[in-house]
């Protein structure tokens, strides 16, 4: 029996003990309302629900009778093997192992679906990370953003929204032509110009121009400049791409800032940030002072009010903001989600005051999550970038799964430090290793079983009484609520915790229990019934890595 099917269950018959009480009077309950929730004491039951604590004051009635004429009533459900009321008035569940262990053919059959809830469903989510300038290699701090950024979409998938992940690629301005210059002084032999982009990979970007256009150095002016710019960017932004896909992180959309200071199709139609002036100043938020146009977000709790226009013409960044912002709401999100960096703070509440211009909902309407800062002990400045430790390097020195587990095992709020050595121990200290063995013994397992004659043709789930079965059965049930609260929190690490906890259970119960005979003993049901238990976990093991962008080998 799943959660969600005990859910139902007891709200049924809750309603049954509430009309019988009440009559048309009696409240409207939900499955919210049972609130099931895995008791800390497995003395306690299976589960155990706060719903007569949730009504008692809303009927006027005293919470622990009330909840004793629930029990009453769920003790007649099928598959409940005891009902007990505890403290002021919680109900603790107890399911016969034939109910409990019926879940684990659930997970098998559901496969890559079990965990999958609809808890977000209807909402449209658009999901902004790294974002980093297309000048330069990926370094640490994106790291972290990608392994958090790429599982939060995976989580916020599984519960049932639409998400479109996406890249804003901040391509205009100064910075740009600042790059082109780079490239351009190192094809020719020259100096890095003052504001420049130093390092070994300018050298290398201005080789690959080179050989993209021979007569480069044979061009003058604005001329070499803009060639110099617009290849470094395609090849520097093409690495980018390159390296954030073998991160297995991957972007729905990659949207160009370019797009917003371009002017639309037709002669004399305005650019983006053209028309979110206008659109900006029809919400009533948008004034003219000292030649410059601002919009008042002080209205919406900003320090201060922000330029979006100087008055020599010129666009301020707030102004691609928002047009920018603006877009997403013109392409269906309705709530956008931004992730920065720690340097991003000021950035809050000049966000949510651009929401509040543009008539959306602060609270609602848009999230800015701030990341604090990563270091790896004893990792190297990149030689080719000079300043930064690349992704790329890390890549190459820890594995992709190393880095995608430990930066999405933590919440981004903390500071981080990662230790190499740890990173690489093939032991049980190793969170990433212990999770990953636990998925392979899975696989080892079954494929023992297979040697031994042992199939999945015969399930009896009334077998699966052992102690350590209804640990792990318990865990096994939890996964579906660990992904919505992964979802609804913005909080993928409580996946990786989730995993640590249930490999933990899954080798104690394969240090007790053996899904393969000993000896001479014949293959009996109890051994296939736990080959399905095997299999189950494995599946959940192996969701639930998948949604932290890690691989699940069969072997190790």
């Amino acid at each position: 029996m799943t959660p969600a099917e005990l859910s139902a269950r007891l709200l049924m018959s809750a309603n049954h003990v509430l009309v019988a009480q009440h009559g048309d009077s009696a409240p409207t309950v939900t499955a919210a309302d049972v609130g099931l929730e895995r008791p800390r004491n497995r003395d306690h039951g299976d589960w155990s629900s706060n719903l007569a604590l949730k009504l008692a004051k809303q009927l006027g009635a005293n919470p622990r009778d009330l909840a004793n004429a629930f029990a009453e009533e769920f003790r007649g459900i099928e598959g409940v093997a005891s009902i007990d009321v505890a403290g002021p008035g919680f109900i603790n569940v107890t399911l016969d192992a034939a109910a409990a262990g019926a879940l684990a053919k659930t997970i098998v059959d559901e496969g890559t679906h079990y965990g999958a809830n609809k808890t977000l469903a209807g909402q449209t989510i658009n999901l902004e990370f790294v974002s980093a300038n297309p000048t330069g290699p990926l370094h640490i701090g994106h790291t972290r953003w990608a392994a958090l950024g790429d599982s939060l979409a995976r989580v916020l998938r599984a519960s049932g929204a639409e998400v479109a992940s996406e890249y804003y690629i901040n391509d205009a301005g100064n910075q740009m032509d600042n790059f082109g210059a780079s490239i351009l002084a190192a094809a020719r032999g020259l100096p890095i110009p003052e504001n420049g982009y130093p390092g070994e990979y300018i050298t290398q970007l201005a080789g690959a121009v080179l050989e993209l256009q021979p007569d480069l150095l044979e061009l003058v002016d604005d001329a070499a400049l803009d060639a110099a710019r617009e290849l470094g960017y395609t090849l520097q932004l093409g690495e980018i791409r390159a390296s954030l896909e073998r991160f297995n992180v991957h972007f729905d959309v990659w949207f160009s800032e370019r797009e917003l200071h371009a002017a639309g199709d037709g002669e004399g139609t305005p650019s983006a940030i053209d028309a979110a002036i206008d659109r900006l100043r029809a919400q009533g938020h948008v004034y003219d002072e000292d030649d410059a146009i601002w919009v008042r977000t002080t209205d919406f709790g900003d320090d201060k009010d922000r330029v979006i226009r100087r008055g020599n013409g010129i666009f301020t960044y707030f102004a691609a903001d928002a047009a920018y912002y603006l877009s997403k709401g013109d392409r269906g999100y309705a709530h956008k989600i931004y992730l920065l960096g720690a340097d991003h703070h000021g950035y809050v509440h000049r966000l949510r005051a651009l929401a509040g211009a543009a008539g959306d909902d602060p609270d609602t309407d848009i999230e800015v999550l701030i990341g604090q800062l990563v270091s790896i002990n004893g990792a190297k400045l990149s030689k080719r970038a000079g300043n930064i430790i690349e992704l790329n390097d890390l890549q190459s020195w820890l594995g992709t799964d190393a880095l995608r587990y430990s930066l999405g095992r933590y919440p981004a709020d903390s500071p981080l430090t990662l230790d190499p050595e740890l990173l690489q121990k093939r032991t049980n200290d190793n969170p990433v290793f212990y999770v990953q063995y636990a998925h392979a013994r899975t696989s080892n397992v079954a494929r023992n079983a297979a040697a031994s004659g042992v199939d999945r043709s015969a399930f009896d789930p009334s077998l699966l009484s052992d102690e350590t079965e209804s640990a792990l059965l318990g865990l096994l049930a939890e996964f579906p609520r660990i992904v919505a609260q992964s979802a609804e929190l913005r909080e993928p690490h409580r996946v990786a915790r989730y995993a640590e906890q249930l490999a933990g259970s899954y080798h104690r119960w394969y240090d007790t229990c053996r899904v393969t005979p000993l000896g001479d003993e014949e293959v009996g049901d109890l051994h296939r019934t736990r080959l399905w238990l095997n299999d189950a976990t494995g599946t959940v093991l192996r969701n639930a890595l998948g949604l932290l962008g890690v691989s699940a080998p069969e072997r190790m």
